[in-house]
């Protein structure tokens, strides 16, 4: 029986499957370890004073529309305003501020539409968001 012996020499390749099963019980670790990690941030927030009165400047900017029973429409409980007049006046009251936002509070003996209306007519004059009050969350604050 002969030998064939090659002119390659010493056969010099690593042998990978140690790095291997070392990678994968490295890999099943910190898969365990991940979800016992703590995914939240302890923050404390600044709350505000309840015997403080609120800012005037806060309130002088907030636009609430309501809407009470008979479908009278209000800006800030203000003159009843007609639905067709709506759509000037609040052109007016935003011509000079960047932050376009109302709030629409509807009774709740309105069905939608009406509430939709009101709605339709801002966003037709470039309202960026509108909030919709209600009276549940009202009594809560």
């Amino acid at each position: 029986m002969a030998m064939a012996l090659g002119d390659k020499g010493p056969m010099v390749e690593m042998n990978v499957t140690p790095l291997i099963d070392v990678l994968l019980v490295l890999i099943i670790t910190f898969m365990v370890i991940t979800p016992l990690t703590p995914s939240g941030l302890d923050a404390l927030v600044p709350q505000p004073d309840p015997n403080a009165k609120p800012d005037e400047q806060v309130l002088a900017r907030t636009v609430v529309i309501t809407i009470d029973r008979g479908r009278n429409i209000k800006i800030n409980q203000g003159e009843p305003v007609d639905i067709r007049d709506l759509g000037n006046r609040l052109d007016d009251i935003f011509k000079n501020r960047n932050e376009r936002i109302i709030f629409v509070k509807g009774d709740d003996s309105l069905e939608f539409i009406t509430v939709a209306r009101v709605i339709d007519v801002a966003k037709g004059v470039g309202i960026d968001k509108i909030g919709l009050v209600t009276e549940s969350l009202q009594e809560s604050q």
